[in-house]
């Protein structure tokens, strides 16, 4: 129990010594100065008989009742001058400006401002511009207003040398001093302004109509520019315009050239048909014509060989006859009787070899041609047609044999069309000669050789050709 009573005790003496040192111990802040009085202290740098102590940035003990501990405010200050002067031309004139100032962070500066201020910090801002307010009469009343205008930093210069000592003797530091501005009741800072004014506004003015002249050249400059760019524009839009239209030309006959180029195509593989086609015909007429033209040509080539044989076995014959006869002659009857049953017998032999080889000839002829005929029976007949063409042709225009005058509509279509109407008349009269020479002679040849005789004409002879008309007149009525 004793123990417990020593211990609240020491606690109890803990206690009170930390309340005793939290009053005793004072902190000043960064802005602020302790001015700690009560007792005698010697601070470095202030005189004998100072009394009191200054504490800046840090703490101190404070014995309560025996000392007394103020603060003294180093923040900045500032106070508004607006003072009434007459400058060294006798002119008034009103300055404005503003100064800041706060108490200086020496020791002397403080203890200074703590025998003036301590208690009267607020009376600060009036103090100095009192003391402001003076010293900027006496200066302005030696300067005229046109160096207060020009040289204002002059003003200031003078203004804070002149307040220097008497702020340090109120332990203040200036930290600036602005003019403001400068109030002139009478006018005379703008009448001294009006000529300078004036010119100015002359130069204005020049440079104004300067500016409008070269705005104006500027302007013309670029509406020229303008009016080129917009030619080479338009030169271009109508070059651009140009290909444009080329090319929808050149698409336009697109269509047209491709069925020109198609069209050629066709005409081409037509001609390349129509050689093929001749190729074939000819290829046909060597079939059908030549062959039976060669076989023909044989037929002939073996009569007369076989009639030169026979007149070649009759001259034997004879020359053996005579011969015989001129060696008989001497001879008795009997050999003469047996020369000519020999003469006889070999002139028959020679007879009938004669007429052998001509069976056979014309039966090659007739096989050939009947072969051809069987194969193609219209090359055949357009051969014989053929070679009667021109009696076929005079027999179809002695239709127009007798016309005197006559009048074709339609102009050289009319004029086509009746000779086409002729030709087709003479074509109708070629149908019917094939018809009727495939109906006479279904398996003869159709040449005079193979009757025997001369072929018939396909066609019969038309009556005389009637003289021709007088005139032809052709009258073109545009298609009607």
């Amino acid at each position: 129990m004793g123990i417990g009573i020593l211990a609240g005790v020491a606690i109890g003496a803990v206690i009170v010594l930390i309340t005793l040192f939290k009053l005793m111990w004072r902190v000043a802040e960064p802005n602020e100065a302790l001015i700690i009085s009560g007792s005698n202290h010697r601070t470095e740098g202030l005189g004998e008989g100072m009394g009191f102590r200054i504490v800046t940035g840090r703490g101190t003990l404070v014995l309560p009742g025996v000392q007394a501990v103020r603060k003294l405010s180093l923040d900045l200050n500032e106070t508004q001058l607006s003072v009434e002067c007459v400058t060294h031309q006798g002119i008034p004139l009103k300055v404005r400006g503003v100064v800041i100032f706060k108490v200086g962070d020496d020791f002397v500066s403080i203890a200074n401002a703590a025998r003036r201020f301590l208690d009267q910090q607020k009376l600060m801002s009036e103090r100095v511009h009192i003391v402001f307010a003076g010293h900027l009469r006496a200066i302005v009343g030696g300067l005229t207003v046109e160096d207060m205008i020009r040289d204002r930093e002059k003003l200031t210069g003078q203004a804070r040398s002149a307040c220097g000592t008497e702020m340090e003797k109120l332990g203040l530091i200036v930290d600036s001093l602005q003019i403001h501005e400068i109030e002139d009741p009478t006018g005379y800072i703008k009448n001294l302004a009006a000529p300078h004014a004036a010119a100015v506004q002359r130069d204005a003015r020049i440079a104004q109509a300067e500016a409008n002249r070269r705005a104006t050249e500027a302007e013309q400059q670029a509406a020229a520019r303008m009016s080129e760019a917009t030619r080479d524009s338009e030169i271009l839009q109508a070059g651009y315009q140009a290909e444009r239209d080329q090319a929808s030309a050149k698409a336009r006959q697109a269509g047209p050239l491709a069925e020109a180029a198609a069209r050629q195509e066709v005409v081409v593989q037509e001609t390349r048909v129509a050689e093929l086609e001749g190729h074939r015909k000819e290829q046909q007429l060597q079939a059908e014509v030549r062959k039976p033209a060669d076989a023909m040509a044989y037929e002939t080539r073996t009569l007369a060989e076989a009639e030169r044989d026979a007149r070649i076995s009759a001259a034997q014959a004879e020359a053996k006859e005579t011969e015989l006869a001129s060696a008989a002659r001497a001879t008795a009857t009997r050999l003469t009787g047996e020369a000519e049953a020999a003469a006889q017998h070999a002139r028959g032999l020679a007879v009938a070899e004669a007429a052998r080889a001509k069976g056979l000839a014309e039966a090659e002829s007739i096989k050939a041609r009947a072969a051809a005929l069987a194969e193609n029976q219209e090359a055949v007949v357009a051969q014989q047609l053929a070679e009667r063409w021109p009696e076929i042709v005079e027999a179809g225009a002695s239709a127009f044999g007798n016309v005197d005058q006559m009048v074709l509509l339609n102009g050289a279509d009319g004029m086509a069309e009746m000779f086409a109407k002729a030709l087709t008349m003479g074509g109708t009269g070629l149908g019917l000669a094939r018809q009727l020479l495939s109906t006479m002679n279904p398996g003869a040849t159709p040449t005079a050789e193979g009757r025997g005789g001369a072929a018939p004409s396909p066609v019969a002879a038309g009556p005389a050709p009637a003289p021709r008309s007088e005139a032809i007149e052709v009258v073109d009525d545009g298609g009607r």
